[in-house]
């Protein structure tokens, strides 16, 4: 006959025997990606191509940006000490990310146009007659249209980080809703609503919605990011241009 402390001891040992990790859950993602259907994989691959085509545009707009910012810095630098408009234009075959080179050749370009003086240069020599500008408001065209062009450069391919974040987490839900519908019909063949039927269509069905959640949400804050950053470079265009006007006015009217 076992003692009290017999039987407790037996106990612990039989417990001890128990097989490590038992009771604890492990999820397999791979393994419920090769389990799910046929349309669920489809919808997966979806999201794939559409988060790796964001990432890439966001890779892509960060060294944009940091190009554009750094050249525009050398760019104000050399045309704030620069005495001569050539003197500038000398420089910008180097500095082509930047969106104020864009604003400058278009401008220097219809100045030219209108001066049409010796050598092309625009500022008034010693002893020259002072060169007259036929229409200032020409040259702020100019200057409207090439703005136009460079946003329209800077905001290239932003808008699909803007439709990434839209349509991913409905594509995602579309995924779950068929996952689930899958599952209901699964228990209906089983004839049995117990968790073990159930469980495993939920899970593979909230996958799609892992996935959308995962694509849409570094572009939705990426899109706010770039567009933010685009709005800089909008400001510091429409400056530009205003200083470049007060120059051409000041010496060409």
């Amino acid at each position: 006959m076992r003692t009290p402390d017999n039987a407790v001891l037996a106990l612990m040992v039989q417990g001890s025997e128990q097989p490590a990790g038992a009771g604890e859950v492990q999820t397999d993602f791979f393994q419920l990606l090769s389990e799910g259907g046929a349309i669920a994989q489809i919808v997966l691959v979806i999201l794939f191509i559409f988060s790796a085509v964001s990432w890439a545009v966001i890779f892509y707009k960060f060294w944009q940006f940091s190009r554009a910012e750094r050249q525009t810095r050398t760019f104000l630098d050399v045309f704030r000490k620069s005495s001569k408009f050539s003197e500038v234009q000398a420089v910008c075959r180097t500095l082509t990310e930047s969106p104020l080179t864009g604003l400058f050749l278009a401008g220097y370009g219809e100045l030219n146009t209108q001066l049409r003086g010796p050598g092309g240069e625009t500022k008034p020599l010693a002893g020259a007659a002072r060169p007259t500008l036929k229409s200032l408001d020409a040259v702020d065209r100019a200057l409207l249209r090439a703005t136009t062009t460079e946003m329209n450069r800077l905001e290239k391919y932003v808008p699909f980080l803007a439709t990434t974040a839209s349509i991913t987490p409905f594509i995602g839900l579309f995924g779950t809703v068929w996952g689930i519908m899958d599952s209901f019909q699964r228990i209906g063949v089983a004839g049995s609503s117990s968790l073990g039927v159930v469980a495993p269509g939920i899970a593979h069905a909230l996958i799609a919605t892992a996935a959308g959640l995962f694509a849409a949400i570094p572009a939705v804050y990426f899109y706010n990011h770039f567009t933010n950053r685009v709005k800089h470079f909008s400001g510091e265009m429409d400056d530009f241009s205003l200083e470049f006007i007060t120059i051409a006015e000041r010496n060409f009217t």
